[in-house]
């Protein structure tokens, strides 16, 4: 019998083939490389993820997401050729019968209608060679200044905040492995042991080298684990909790002098305008003790070197970019920054969440992060891409008010790429109802997403493991991603897509590449001299461990920033002034409880690849609201009911997880699923005015128990308080 077994292995081994293919994970800002090491025995593939232990920025680690990244890749619901909607179904056109009627319907549209009524929507997770040729696209081939990316919603905050106080942003101002030098470190509003896990590790180090670690979240999570001070804030309240930290370090005279007089301006200002302030009004809306508050300001301050790193949880709100500029006050006043252990982070969340915002997919900027409004910039970019400046679309708008434009018809026609708007928008149910008045819905990706359900067009794209490029990680690191499996079917890299269509309007000059390193080659001189500067990056230089930027000609790239300089004009940082801020007791008995969203660790974003994973869906198939034990008793919820939340704008079916690791007044959801488990149904359009962040992170909601009545929600009737309300697959499907 051993023969036997032994004669049939030895069989199945001659016809079995290996490949080890060299990659990237997709998802988040780490950028964790990896090999992935696919077998083929007889008709099945096998695959084995091996982290790359010589990755400078993951160190070896991948998480969850990363071990099962392969698994959105190989999925059968992958979309393998192009789609046209007919009748209400999909039908598989050829590739260049759908570029001649896609660019058929552009031309007429912007005839009739204008060059703006076509607009195009980008992604946070294109490589820096898409996100830069789709902002060309934009600008040259259709001529339309409507271009956004979802980028808008993650990091507008802090990169708007970066910019006004020191004159560049660049997501953290130190590599990673100063973090351990820190003897302090404040983390608020990120809870990156679920989002960036692979990166905990610097933190423990850190922790474990004698530093005291603050954690600003109103829930427990396992990033308040590391925390040896957990401050449970109210949502919405972060950066009146920033002031009054600086107005103890003012008070108590803990200001460091030198710095603030050498390399800074407008302290003064800053100073008077903090006198308004009492520390009663302080804990009255903030929920944090005089005393606590006392406590983190000393400590911050007493640490001979510190770091405070935001995220979402504080930007994300109507006060984000003022939030994060008082966060940045802190080091400021207390000199941390610009020096080994010492400087400021914005924990980037999508993959290329910082590349794809720096070479010309948000509205108004131009490649190198130049800005669009500048008559220089317009002139530079303009002269790289073989046009005139006057030719160049000026200044569009973010983009969830792109979709407000569609929605009164200004916008006809639309492309999405790499992206899932309705599902990631806030105020969903509005943002599928306006995308359904398009003339032309163009989708560009790898399945039919929520999205994509409603397009004209959907366009089958290479996946991560196909698709060559360049990213650029959390702490600027300019990596290459390798991609050496075979597209899939009919599928095309999004790069091809937008040359084909360039070039199917009549554009093919400047969208002849062949290859995504030629489009690196144009990037690096688009880049040359502006904020974002690439040019002495190449293919070569960052395949083992990547480039730091700024990196201009003969340059090993810029590892710390602000040593000796800020990016400002006069090149001091300049402090943020109170100017009129204020938080709003807004307690409601209609809405009494306040909801908050985010991630968890086996999804990503809108959760159109990680629900096809069969490893991490298989774990987590569904959307939850936390709700604290109080709260579901004083509502006669139990665990695992289904409830219904709802505000001023919509309602949304997710399944009670009674916890109590939340507040009492606060309500948690994520945000990964479509359809009636979408929270973001449930969220208002409300925008921070000056960067155009909508405010995920809170919304006065009411809680009911969910029953089945066959009819949505939102849109109409419902009946309540049945105690034998159970899940039921139709409602998500």
């Amino acid at each position: 019998m051993h023969n036997l077994v032994q004669y049939f292995r030895e069989k199945q081994l001659e016809k079995s083939t290996e490949a080890k293919l060299k990659t990237r994970c997709p998802y988040c800002s780490m950028q964790c490389s990896m090999d992935l090491i696919e077998e083929r025995v007889i008709t099945r593939n096998r695959f084995k993820v091996k982290p790359n232990k010589l990755d400078p920025t993951s160190e070896g680690r991948l998480c969850i997401k990363g071990n099962f990244a392969h698994e959105h890749a190989i999925n059968e619901q992958r979309i393998q050729y192009p789609l046209m909607k007919l009748d209400g179904d999909f039908v598989r056109v050829p590739w260049e019968l759908t570029y001649e009627m896609i660019a058929n319907r552009f031309k007429s549209l912007q005839e009739e209608y204008g060059k703006d009524s076509v607009a195009v929507y980008g992604g946070g997770s294109l490589t820096n060679e898409e996100a830069y040729l789709l902002g060309k696209f934009a600008r040259v081939a259709l001529k339309t200044k409507h271009i956004d990316y979802n980028g808008r919603f993650c990091m507008s905050a802090a990169a708007t905040a970066a910019v006004a106080s020191f004159g560049i942003d660049r997501g953290i101002t130190n590599e990673l492995s100063e973090i351990e030098g820190a003897k302090c470190i404040i983390l608020a509003g990120t809870n990156l042991a679920e989002c960036q896990p692979t990166i905990v590790p610097y933190f423990r180090r850190a922790k474990k080298n004698g530093a005291k670690i603050i954690v600003i979240d109103p829930r427990e999570t396992p990033t308040t684990k590391l925390a040896d001070i957990h401050v449970k804030i109210t949502p919405g309240t972060d950066g009146l909790f920033a002031l009054g930290l600086l107005k103890v370090i003012v008070e108590d005279g803990l200001v460091d002098a030198a710095f603030v007089s050498e390399r800074t301006n407008g302290f003064l200002q800053l100073e008077e305008s903090l006198r308004e302030l009492s520390f009663a009004a302080i804990t009255q809306l903030t929920g944090v003790a005089t005393d606590l508050l006392l406590e983190i300001a000393r400590t911050f301050c007493s640490a001979e070197t510190g770091m405070i790193f935001t995220a979402r949880g504080v930007e994300q709100h109507e006060t984000g970019h003022d939030t994060v500029r008082y966060f940045i006050n802190l080091l400021l006043a207390t000199g941390k920054i610009g020096k080994h252990g010492c400087g400021f982070g914005s924990i980037t969340g999508q993959g290329n969440g910082q590349g794809g915002r720096e070479h010309g997919q948000k509205a108004d900027q131009l490649p190198g992060y130049r800005s669009i409004e500048n008559e220089t910039d317009r002139e530079y970019v303009a002269n790289v891409w073989g046009v005139s400046a006057g030719e160049l679309p000026q200044k569009g708008v973010s983009a969830y008010e792109l979709i407000e434009k569609i929605d009164i018809g200004e916008i006809k026609a639309l492309v999405v790429m790499g992206s899932n708007p309705i599902v990631s928008n806030p105020n969903a149910q509005f943002v599928e109802q306006a995308l359904k008045k398009l003339d032309l819905l163009v989708v560009v990706d790898m399945f039919v997403s929520e999205t994509a359900r409603s397009a004209n067009f959907l366009l089958p794209c290479t996946s991560y493991l196909e698709d060559e490029g360049t990213m650029t990680n959390l702490e600027g690191r300019v990596v290459y991603r390798h991609a050496e499996r075979k597209p899939l079917g009919e599928t095309k890299h999004d790069w091809q897509i937008i040359c084909d269509l360039a070039e199917a309007l009549g554009v093919k000059q400047g969208f002849s590449f062949k290859s995504a390193e030629e489009i690196f080659d144009e990037l690096k001189v688009a880049s040359k001299g502006g904020v974002a500067d690439y040019y002495g990056i190449t293919y070569e230089k960052i395949k083992e461990k990547g480039l730091y930027w700024p990196c201009p000609e003969n340059s090993q790239g810029t590892r710390r920033l602000f040593e000796n300089e800020f990016m400002t004009k006069d090149q001091r940082a300049n402090f943020a002034p109170v100017q009129g801020f204020s938080v709003v007791d807004d307690r409601n008995k209609q809405f009494p409880l306040i909801l908050t969203t985010g991630r968890m660790i086996k999804h990503y974003l809108s959760g159109t690849q990680t629900r096809r994973s069969k490893g991490l869906n298989g774990q987590s198939s569904e959307a939850f609201l936390e709700i604290h034990p109080t709260t579901a008793k004083r509502f006669d919820i139990s665990d695992g009911q289904l409830v219904v939340v709802t505000s001023t704008v919509g309602s949304a079916i997710l399944k009670a997880k009674v916890t109590d690791k939340i507040r009492e007044d606060i309500l948690f959801a994520p945000f990964h699923w479509g359809d009636l488990q979408s929270v973001n149904r449930v969220l208002p359009p409300v925008l921070d005015p000056k960067c155009k962040i909508p405010q995920f992170k809170k919304v006065r909601v009411k809680l009911e128990v969910f029953i089945d009545s066959g009819t949505d929600p939102a849109r109409g009737s419902f009946r309540i308080n049945n105690r034998n309300a159970h899940y039921t697959n139709h409602i998500y499907n």
